[in-house]
């Protein structure tokens, strides 16, 4: 049974290392992304894309963060977890707390990432329409995905 960590709200402080884990995070499983752009999204998402969310957090026993998501108008804008602490249920922690207490029922997810794209089908959401471009106009086709009605309730 694995023990479930408590979900944390992080502080401005902790910036740095969400965009830490953000990025070693996007390196592990976006390897369509080029350099370039993983280092102006990491810019972005540093100085802009955490301030327009409610963000949650994990943290290990050291009280290190070990994943995030952040949620706006009930959508997941971002999941990221540190790698190391892939596979742990965490990413589904995050994202049960995100359904059940921020009413997120809605997210994107990059096509060509089909580690993510499994793990939401995983747990309830569905595929319901699809864009040719990312947010910044980049040919990176996203996946709109919304959670299924009757997950809605289910534990």
């Amino acid at each position: 049974m694995r023990r479930h960590s408590v979900i944390h709200t992080p502080k401005t402080s902790d910036y740095q290392k969400l965009t830490d884990i953000w990025e070693s995070s996007v390196r592990a499983t976006h390897d369509f992304l080029p350099d370039s752009y993983i280092e102006l999204l990491r810019n972005l998402v540093l100085t802009h894309y955490l301030d327009k969310v409610m963000l949650i957090c994990t943290r290990d026993a050291n009280q290190r963060i070990t994943g995030f998501a952040g949620v706006a108008a009930g959508k997941v804008e971002m999941l990221f977890i540190d790698p190391q602490y892939r596979g742990q249920g965490l990413g589904r922690q995050l994202l049960h707390y995100a359904i059940e207490h921020l009413n997120a029922d809605e997210l994107e997810v990059n096509e060509q990432n089909p580690q993510a794209l499994g793990f939401y089908l995983k747990l309830g959401f569905e595929v319901i329409g699809r864009t040719e471009h990312d947010g910044l106009g980049q040919p990176y086709p996203l996946l709109h995905m919304r959670l299924r009605q009757q997950q809605m309730h289910s534990g």
